[in-house]
């Protein structure tokens, strides 16, 4: 199993999180299971036995406190008179040891992992308690119904809107020939990673550690493209990206193309709601159609936003209803937006314009459970 992206500062980044416990004095389990904790951009605590009230060393809690032990099949005699407590995995390789539940039983073990099998759900199980795994964010995807419809744009402000009203926020630029959303939020030669620096990961990207080696451009987390050539992204690398951002909680703006390949399916896969951003005109309509056919065969919640001047005989209502989606508003109209973005300030930046207003009733509804409709 590969491990997560080499770079000091994602390393550096996962080294100040709490650590796991293995105890185990089994040579050949303890090398997959510290590889299963690289994966997981993880450094455990090690010992042959329970270790002593404060001996966990930097990072690392001991017995009572690690926030997940690993206990190799070897070790179960060894710990059985410890304190017993959540979080104790019983770990081996015998898929036919007819005892181990015994051993289980006897340590007070949550689960009982034999590997391989269970490589991929220890892996995960490992990244999320080190991280200190919460409620998953809220996570948007915007799309346009054409080219021009101001999907970006309205991605941009609504991860600005959120920032603004204090929750963690993270935009995530999934179109590698919309320009950059980087761009679009004046930040283009700002400090962090870009998509091309995760193009070779193909294991579990910590969540923490890519939120701190991202840009931060308004007070919320960007991960857009560099002005270098094309790069593709294989679909293992955006599954594990997407994933950690949501870990991290709050909400996670996702700004998407209206072609839908193996990369984007893993992005639709991963969104609680899609809003597909409509201008209020017949052969738009029949674009967005064609866009909300596609994604929909992997997202499950699709919503029509209606974007006017609206053509003869056509409203919000009647878009939605000729796409066959849920209204999920009307974008405003607003004066000045492109002039104001010329000028520095980012999409829905003024908590007074249209846009942010549009946006902040977004918000509301989403965050507090209900979607808006």
């Amino acid at each position: 199993m590969a491990g997560s992206i080499t770079s000091e500062r994602l390393l550096s980044a996962e080294g100040r999180q709490s650590r796991p416990l293995i105890v185990t004095e089994d040579a050949a389990l303890l090398d997959d299971l510290l590889r299963l904790c690289a994966a997981a951009g993880v450094e455990p605590e090690v010992h042959h036995g329970v270790p002593e009230r404060g001996g966990g060393g930097r990072g690392g809690g001991g017995w009572d406190s690690a926030p997940l032990v690993l206990v190799g099949d070897d070790a179960a005699t060894r710990v059985r008179g410890a304190v017993r407590r959540r979080g104790v995995l019983l770990v081996g390789r015998d898929q036919d040891d007819p005892e181990v539940w015994r051993r289980a039983v006897e340590i007070g073990a949550d689960h009982v992992l034999r590997l391989p099998d269970a490589e991929a759900w220890l892996v995960d199980r490992i990244a999320d308690v080190a991280e200190g795994a919460g409620r998953q964010a809220l996570t948007v995807g915007v799309i346009g119904g054409r080219g021009g419809a101001g999907a970006s744009t309205l991605a941009c402000a609504l991860a600005v809107t959120a920032a603004r009203g204090g929750e963690r926020a993270m935009l995530i630029d999934a179109d590698p020939l919309g320009g950059g959303l980087d761009v679009l939020l004046g930040g283009e030669s700002a400090e962090g990673l870009r998509w091309p620096d995760f193009a070779g990961s193909r294991g579990r990207v910590g969540g923490g550690a890519l939120e701190e080696s991202l840009p931060e451009l308004h007070a919320l987390r960007v991960l857009s493209w560099d002005r270098g050539d094309s790069v593709v992204i294989p679909p293992t690398a955006i599954r594990s990206v997407l994933a950690a951002a949501r870990r991290r909680g709050g909400v996670v703006v996702v700004d998407l193309p209206r072609r839908v390949d193996e990369g984007v399916a893993e992005a639709l896969a991963q969104l609680d709601l899609g809003l597909l951003v409509v201008p209020a005109e017949l052969r738009a309509v029949a674009a967005a159609s064609r866009v909300a056919s596609m994604a929909g065969m992997v997202l499950r919640d699709l919503r029509a936003v209606v974007r006017g001047p609206y053509a003869a005989g056509l409203d919000d209502e009647s878009v939605a209803g000729l796409l066959g989606l849920p209204l999920a508003g009307e974008l405003p109209v607003e004066a000045g937006l492109l002039g104001a973005q010329d000028g520095g300030a980012p999409p829905g930046g003024s908590p007074r314009s249209p846009l942010a207003r549009f946006c902040a009733a977004f918000w509301d509804q989403a965050l507090a459970g209900g979607v808006p409709s």
